[in-house]
């Protein structure tokens, strides 16, 4: 089930609201709303979700207490969470690059191996994440562990959030799943969220999908250099719009709910260097890897070297959670191998230079990196990329079709404008005194929710990109 789909707005929405309007046990029906939500597409693994929030619940348990051994239970508990991980998403990778390495060194008395082919649980990536914070916020006592094992069920399945995030720490919310409190303005608020994420996901990133399916489906060779570019940027275009629309549906449903989930999107295009993209993309992931992964292997502490070891390491990580496949990881390298080169001294040139060298070249990074993430291997990332450097002997428009109406134009125009130019500073200090604002932000949020709802039920929607992961 996804936010945009017809059965959630027009059936478990409302039904939960009313449920949640009803009973006084709040946490219950967020529970059993948030069982049902993942049932709904993965019936089988919400006990494997079960049984990891119960493993953790245990384990927090474990970890609190003073012993010499809580770190101890805290390595297994990370471990056993790694290992459930691996087991359902890079079993497969693994053993099939293992066969590869067999083949190429022909080691006597190895054969290969069987290459299993687990399904994968939808957004097994997000809510094991959340279930290591929260035994490793108990642990370092940023938190208390829970006093039910319903509370840990329902702050690793907590369905607005669950399946695509934003990851949110089990610091931050632990109090709120306690007890919380909500009132008209902040449902009011998070209504207002909800529609302009309904609205990035339905108008454009669904719109923007037409094209991008349609360029990146055709053989590379067959496309010219312009209609190359266009595919990689109405891919940039959609998959933020797409996330970002998702990240904002979740957040408003939380803040109605009385929960403040963190931000996960700042204008991520509007960054000058690669370490500020990080700051504004994925916000959620960014500071995950940064507090759990790379501050534990010693951050800057440790010298030059170690820092840009651990740079790569944690980007090699981050491209390897959304995917198991070398063209995420090398997605990864590119990003981390650009922060190094920042942090050699790039940055501060960029610092000193007039601002749109900054933006053209974070954009550059950016869709070279969105090249290996969108296309299928390295070997098709190539070939793509050589078409938009106009190797292939073709005029450049070639393989356009009808991939550039005049409807994506304007629609890959309009991704442009609100995703680079300052919009949510003017939305976010919006004078709620001055009436004739108030009056046009919420006919605006009017007519965008109206076309969505009339766009979401005139097509098949479409599952959000992060799902996957």
């Amino acid at each position: 089930m996804i936010f945009s789909s017809p059965i959630f707005l027009y059936l478990f929405l409302p039904l939960f609201a009313l449920a949640y309007a009803i009973f006084p046990r709040k946490n219950m029906v967020l529970l059993i709303a948030s069982l049902l939500f993942y049932a709904w597409g993965e019936p089988i693994f919400v006990l494997l979700m079960v049984a990891v929030a119960a493993v953790n619940y245990l384990f927090g348990i474990l970890v609190h207490k003073e012993s010499p051994h809580r770190f101890r239970y805290l390595v297994i508990a990370v471990m056993l969470n790694v290992a459930t991980l691996i087991g359902f998403k890079y079993l497969g990778f693994l053993v099939g690059n293992l066969n590869y390495l067999l083949q190429i060194f022909a080691i006597p008395g190895f054969h290969t191996l069987p290459v299993p082919h687990p399904s994968l649980p939808l957004g097994i990536s997000f809510f094991i994440f959340q279930s290591i914070t929260y035994v490793v916020d108990v642990y370092r006592r940023h938190a208390k562990p829970a006093q039910r094992f319903t509370d840990v069920l329902l702050y690793v399945s907590l369905f607005p959030q669950l399946v695509a995030g934003p990851i949110v720490r089990y610091e931050e919310i632990a109090e709120r799943i306690q007890s919380r409190r909500s009132d008209w303005k902040r449902i009011i608020s998070g209504v207002e969220l909800f529609a302009v994420g309904l609205a990035k996901k339905v108008l454009i990133a669904d719109s923007l999908s037409v094209p991008v399916d349609q360029i990146f489906s055709m053989p590379a060779n067959e496309i010219g250099a312009g209609v190359a570019w266009f595919g990689i940027i109405c891919f940039a275009l959609q998959i933020f719009f797409d996330f970002s629309g998702y990240s904002d549906m979740a957040i408003g449903i939380g803040r109605a709910l009385g929960f403040n989930f963190p931000e996960n999107f700042n204008q991520p295009y509007r960054s000058r260097t690669i370490q500020e993209f990080w700051r504004r993309w994925h916000m959620t992931l960014s500071r995950w890897f940064r507090d759990y992964v790379y501050i534990p292997l010693g951050g800057n502490r440790l010298g030059v070297a170690r820092t840009y070891i651990n740079l790569l390491g944690v980007f090699v990580l981050t491209g390897a959670w959304h995917g198991a496949s070398w063209n995420f990881i090398v997605w990864g390298l590119i990003h981390g191998l650009f922060l190094i080169i920042e942090r050699l001294g790039l940055a501060n040139w960029l610092e000193r230079v007039w601002a749109p060298i900054g933006h053209f070249y974070v954009i550059f990074v950016v869709l070279l990196g969105w090249v290996f993430f969108r296309t299928d291997n390295i070997s098709s990332a190539l070939d793509y990329l050589g078409a938009m450097v106009a190797m292939n002997p073709i005029s450049i428009g070639s393989g356009l079709g009808n991939a550039a109406s005049p409807y994506m134009l304007t629609i890959a125009i309009l991704g442009i404008i609100l995703a680079t130019l300052p919009v949510r500073d003017s939305w976010e200090s919006k004078d709620t005194k001055q009436q004739w604002k108030s009056i046009l932000l919420y006919s605006f949020l009017s007519i965008t929710t109206l076309l969505s709802l009339a766009l979401i039920s005139s097509y098949s929607h479409k599952a959000f990109i992060y799902f996957r992961f």
